[in-house]
């Protein structure tokens, strides 16, 4: 990837991909939300956002249901459940399902932080924390509880209200991304799509896994076993 942004430092493979991506430091976006305002450099990233506004989410995981509004967010969402993490930082080892979140992690190292709120200056290492600082100056409230309708800057906080206040039956949160669990033992696992943490090891590989029904699903490409039949024909 030889086109190297000078602001933040992610590479692309062509440079015209990286003048789009340059337009995000710069004041020229000339697509904007007729909702909020908010402008983007480019349609695909207006139609994502607006669908923030309309609640839509075409995009569903096949795993668990989950949907969201862009493709992109679904990609990084898949890894969760099959545990890839393809970026991992060469300063410390740490692995992320996205390389935006590689990015963002990377700026802990040296420092950068490339977001600053036009308001009051504070500066941030992603863009996503810039954005839910910059509620604070706004009032705006993107985040409706179905139940009672009291809105909320961040999801985690709607989650801790869900909770509380609603009894929604998940009473483990998770405080990093404020998704709830019925069980202890499912958070823990989940916990770990944070941290990176992958204790379960293959003996035969060395690959680790957040799960051990991971690692043991893994070990049947070394064993060349085929425990599941297929009920209609047999094969396995």
């Amino acid at each position: 990837r030889p086109f190297r942004c000078r602001v933040c430092g992610k590479r692309f493979g062509a440079s015209a991909t990286l003048m789009r991506h340059q337009v995000l430091h710069g004041a020229e976006r000339p697509f904007s939300c007729t909702e909020c305002g908010r402008g983007f450099c480019d349609r695909a990233a207006l139609a994502t956002h607006r669908r923030r506004h309309t609640g839509e989410r075409p995009f569903a995981c096949a795993e668990c249901g989950k949907a969201f509004a862009g493709s992109a967010g679904l990609l990084v969402h898949q890894r969760a459940h099959t545990s890839e993490r393809p970026f991992a930082c060469a300063e410390c080892g740490k692995a992320f399902a996205g390389s935006a979140g590689l990015l963002v992690h990377q700026r802990a190292h040296t420092s950068e932080r490339p977001f600053a709120c036009a308001e009051c200056g504070k500066a941030f290492a992603g863009s996503a924390g810039l954005l839910v600082h910059q509620r604070a100056h706004t009032s705006e409230r993107p985040f409706a509880c179905a139940e009672c309708g009291q809105r909320f800057r961040q999801s985690a906080h709607l989650a801790q209200h869900r909770q509380g206040a609603h009894g929604m039956g998940r009473p483990h949160l998770c405080l990093q991304c404020g998704k709830a669990f019925a069980l202890r033992s499912t958070l823990a696992r989940h916990a770990q799509t944070h941290t990176g943490e992958r204790p379960h090891a293959c003996g035969d590989c060395g690959r680790r896994f957040h799960q051990r029904a991971h690692l043991a699903r893994h070990r049947l490409a070394h064993t060349g076993e085929r425990p599941f039949p297929c009920g209609e024909c047999g094969k396995a």
